[in-house]
């Protein structure tokens, strides 16, 4: 693909670095961004820079968050004593849209993937564990896709559970098998939070 400028083959090279973006799309992105008032285009250099350079993690679940604690951890109506462990902030703002659930998250960064690299100490393993032991928590939900990454990254929280006094549950099974839950809709996905079952139940099936 040639370019006319350097400047407009740099911001294409850029933009088809995002997922899905190959060059013909981010072309098409970058040139209707030189369209837009030059106010709009600025504020959305503005949003991202701000979103790399102000971004935090929650220090208690490690969601996403402007603040040190979030909005879900620090909202005093929760239930803290059920905790649903999830991939990312993907799966939280999920499960919130069903409205279903009011207890808080424990945001994992990932799921146990061999094949990619991604081992128990590459994730928010270890916090979880301490939260548990510290006595406070009485319901560990395992929220995790159904894959065998996601059923690995379960099993393997779950061993280092035992011996601790907790409650271990996970969704229903009305997410089907290889599902992400980002993608499940909200009453399915609602369905399996409220009907969801021991987790020793779902090693038998």
């Amino acid at each position: 693909m040639d370019f006319s400028s350097k400047l407009l083959e740099q911001a294409v090279l850029e933009m088809s670095q995002l997922p899905g973006i190959g060059k013909r799309t981010a072309l098409r992105l970058v040139l209707h961004l030189l369209k837009q008032p030059e106010m709009q285009t600025l504020q959305l250099t503005d949003a991202l820079s701000n979103l790399r350079t102000q971004i935090k993690l929650c220090k208690n679940c490690h969601n996403i968050s402007d603040t040190d604690l979030c909005e879900i951890c620090a909202n005093p109506t929760r239930v803290k004593e059920i905790v649903c462990v999830v991939e990312d902030i993907r799966d939280v703002m999920a499960i919130e849209n069903t409205g279903q659930y009011r207890g808080l998250y424990h945001v994992l960064g990932g799921k146990i993937s061999p094949m990619d690299g991604i081992g128990p100490s590459q994730l928010k393993i270890k916090s979880l564990i301490d939260k548990v032991r510290e006595g406070e928590i009485e319901e560990i939900i395992f929220a995790l896709s159904s894959t065998l990454e996601g059923d690995t990254t379960n099993f393997y929280i779950f061993k280092q559970l035992e011996g601790l006094e907790i409650k271990t549950s996970t969704i229903a099974r009305g997410i089907s098998v290889g599902d992400e839950l980002e993608y499940a809709d909200e009453v399915t996905l609602g369905r399996s939070i409220a009907n969801r079952v021991p987790f020793e139940s779902s090693l038998k099936s």
